[in-house]
């Protein structure tokens, strides 16, 4: 495979390798074409040091390439057949690669939050000897904002890729690769489970903050009671 010039600047592609390619993503995914493991084990430790936010878990796909003009462009027996090696179709599927593994990364991390929510839905039940903390739930409520946020506003998950707006056949190369790796069902998946964990987090909080509300509540009444009686008392020593 020989490289490109680049003709759209997001994502950024460049030469790597010998005779290689590579598209960084702006989420953070890398997708590269065409390259050994050992070129990929050194342009993963070039740019490392311009990681900001680095993973302490990660998620990838390996997907097999083919070209043949005039094919009808599909994947095939674990194997992508498309009619020229372009930029825009290595952007096409570099987009849908990486989506893919941003997906597979928070499917991970919503599973981990589902376990660790389950002492919230006893609470809620009564069975829980600790109650789960404000503080807690309030980070909680915030990782599942900044989820949402990166998914929705950064990664855009259910959006397609700019050159499939000029390019029809690379709209239907791009939903081909959509429906193959399952984006959108997956998109909606998570987002119903982090709705169901939002709404469970916020039902906890809720009861708790009545609690709290009841106990300031009862706090005042004593209140009440111990000044009634200390008006009480000093009326008798007077007397």
């Amino acid at each position: 495979m020989t490289c490109f010039a680049r003709k759209y600047s997001n994502p950024f592609q460049c030469a790597a390798g010998a005779n290689g390619c590579v598209v960084l993503l702006r989420y953070g995914a890398i997708v590269t074409f065409n390259l050994s493991m050992e070129e990929e084990s050194k342009l993963l430790k070039t740019i490392e040091s311009h990681i900001r936010e680095p993973l302490k878990a990660t998620a990838s796909e390996v997907l097999a390439i083919a070209f043949r003009p005039k094919v009808n462009e599909r994947l095939e027996s674990e194997i992508l057949w498309l009619q020229e090696c372009s930029t825009e179709r290595l952007q096409i599927v570099a987009e849908a690669l990486g989506k893919s593994v941003v997906l597979e990364y928070y499917e991970q991390e919503v599973s981990l939050l589902f376990e660790s929510i389950k002492p919230f839905t006893t609470a809620i039940q009564g069975k829980n000897l600790r109650p789960p903390k404000e503080k807690e739930l309030l980070s909680y409520i915030g990782g599942l904002l900044l989820i949402q946020q990166k998914m929705l506003g950064i990664v855009e998950v259910g959006e397609r890729p700019d050159p499939t707006w000029d390019r029809p056949e690379l709209s239907r190369l791009y939903l081909r690769l959509e429906d193959e790796y399952e984006l959108r069902e997956r998109l909606v998946a998570l987002e119903q489970k982090l709705a169901l964990i939002s709404k469970t987090v916020e039902t906890a909080l809720g009861m708790m903050q009545r609690s709290s509300s009841h106990r300031v509540e009862w706090y005042i009444v004593i209140l009440i009671v111990v000044e009634i009686f200390l008006s009480i008392y000093d009326l008798w020593m007077r007397n």
